[in-house]
């Protein structure tokens, strides 16, 4: 399978799942930045069962922000969105006392990949988080490279 196909197969996913779960309407116009979730090559996504183990609500919020990310692309300003090191950058979010997180990076295909999803519990993201996020970022940059050489 190409990888033209095979993102075709990934974004049919996706909107299937948003639909599902009712949250995103998937009718709108192409975003100027397309939103890619992190995949492991042995399969599942870490962001997806990470929403998935929300409530509605806080769910709601969370992906709600994730619309916001493809729309400006780049210029998503802060308290929505903010660096956290390198190319590694957070979604920010808070539902009651919970903040909740999504680390996510810019790749050179103009798609925000969305790494790691966590309820963050201390004023400063835990190095294990980042180095989570950082692992993944690789590994993806990596595969794209044998997909895309």
């Amino acid at each position: 399978m190409d990888s033209q196909a095979r993102s075709a197969g990934r974004e049919a996913l996706r909107q299937t799942w948003l639909t599902i779960n009712g949250i995103l309407p998937v009718t709108e116009p192409t975003p100027s930045w397309q939103i890619e979730f992190y995949e492991r090559e042995e399969g599942g996504c870490p962001v997806q069962d990470f929403l998935n183990a929300l409530d509605k609500p806080p769910r709601a919020k969370v992906l709600a922000l994730v619309r916001l990310l493809a729309e400006p692309g780049p210029t998503l300003p802060f308290p929505y969105s903010s660096q956290v090191r390198g190319k590694i950058r957070e979604l920010r979010t808070q539902h009651g006392r919970e903040n909740l997180r999504v680390l996510y990076f810019g790749s050179p295909t103009r798609e925000w990949v969305l790494l790691h999803g966590f309820t963050k519990r201390t004023t400063q993201t835990s190095e294990r988080e980042i180095r989570i996020a950082g692992a993944r970022m690789t590994e993806y940059l990596e595969r794209q490279k044998r997909i895309r050489p």
